[in-house]
C-alpha cells in the first residue's frame, strides 16, 4: 500500500470516527479526545486505541459497536481492532476546542 493510499484511508477513518457519538453527549468521540491511537498496517488492518469518558460508561458497547460498524464500512479496510484502554485516564483537557465550546466549557 502506498503512503498516499494509507493517508487517504486514515482521513476516512477520522471522518467516520467523527460520526460516532456518545449518546449522553452531543459531541463525537474523536472531538472528545477519546481516540488515542489510529494505526493502519500495510495489509490494511486498522488498530484503534480509545477510551471512554468513564470506566463504567453505560453506553460503552453502543459506542464501540457503532465505531466498528462504521470503520468496517470503509473501502480498503481489511479488519478493525478496537482496543479500550484507560491509561492515560481521559479528562476534559483532551477535548477539541469545538467540543469544549459545544459542551459549555469555554
Amino acid at each position: 500500500m502506498t503512503e498516499e493510499k494509507k493517508q487517504q484511508i486514515l482521513e476516512k477513518v477520522v471522518e467516520m470516527l467523527k460520526t460516532v457519538f456518545d449518546p449522553e453527549l452531543p459531541v463525537d468521540i474523536y472531538s472528545l479526545g477519546l481516540v488515542y491511537k489510529i494505526d493502519l498496517d500495510d495489509e490494511a488492518n486498522l488498530h484503534i486505541d480509545m477510551t471512554l469518558t468513564a470506566p463504567n460508561c453505560p453506553a460503552a458497547d453502543f459506542i464501540i459497536d457503532d465505531a466498528r460498524i462504521k470503520l468496517e464500512s470503509i473501502e480498503d479496510v481489511k479488519s478493525v481492532d478496537i482496543n479500550i484502554v484507560f491509561e492515560p485516564e481521559w479528562n476534559q483537557d483532551m477535548m477539541s476546542e469545538e467540543a469544549k465550546l459545544e459542551l459549555g466549557f469555554l
